[in-house]
């Protein structure tokens, strides 16, 4: 096996690690899309294995966390059959000092919220430089929407101060289409003052499904950085 030296990915590896021991015997676990939780499920995975842990299921939010899932031999369940989440694990692409989230640049944002807000505990793995003052500052915000209702979305979410951008598939032609079969949209705002009231605001439009604004489901976020070259984590 490859021996990893890059500093950004050891990081990711050891907030990943940090989340995965935060899982328990006995438990329903939420979890999330992207590249530092694919480590989290990676260890979940590896302490099953070992038998540290026993008795752990998993609530894939996405096909990417369903094919990790199985191949770090996390058995599956759906919400279908259980009746609670205790622990979420998943990524964010913003945080803020409130520890809200701007999360869905890997079109996975609407399972993320339902299986999110669902779990007793949301824990959230980044890395530093996703930490924000203000949502909304570096990365766009994704609204996932029927495909009937692109454009009159658009003009709605202009009305609103945004810039939207149908976001378009990298090799691939044509535009990213979520698990769901829907599209998204990626919409620039100069500031989000308010995040509650614009989460709600473009739920509402019609032909919207829904977006990327994740407020009050925080429990903890788990933050690496790289200090004198080495990974640390700590908790925000």
């Amino acid at each position: 096996m490859t021996e990893i030296t890059d500093p950004v990915v050891l990081m990711k590896q050891e907030v990943g690690k940090a989340a995965a021991n935060r899982v328990q015997s006995n438990s329903i676990v939420g979890l999330g899309t992207g590249s530092t939780t694919a480590f989290a499920l990676q260890y979940i995975g590896e302490r099953l294995q070992k038998g540290e842990l026993t008795n752990v299921v998993g609530v894939p939010t996405s096909f990417q966390a369903e094919v990790l899932a199985r191949q770090y031999g996390i058995p599956l369940t759906t919400l279908d059959v259980i009746d609670h989440i205790d622990i979420a694990i998943d990524g964010a692409d913003e945080v803020d000092p409130q520890k809200n989230l701007i999360k869905g640049g890997g079109a996975a944002h609407t399972r993320e919220k339902i299986v999110d807000a669902l779990a007793d505990f949301f824990l959230v793995v980044v890395d530093s430089g996703k930490l924000v003052e203000k949502l909304g500052s570096t990365f766009l915000l994704p609204v996932e929407v029927i495909p009937m209702a692109v454009h009159p979305v658009m003009r709605a979410l202009t009305k609103l101060g945004g810039t939207p951008e149908l976001r378009m598939g990298i090799r691939k032609a044509g535009p990213v289409v979520t698990d769901q079969g829907n599209l998204v949209i990626d919409v620039k705002f100069e500031a989000i003052a308010n995040p509650a009231e614009l989460e709600k605001t473009i739920n509402n439009l019609p032909g919207v499904l829904e977006n990327g604004l994740f407020v009050g489901v925080t429990d903890l976020v788990l933050v690496g950085e790289i200090i004198d070259g080495k990974p640390s984590v700590r908790e925000f």
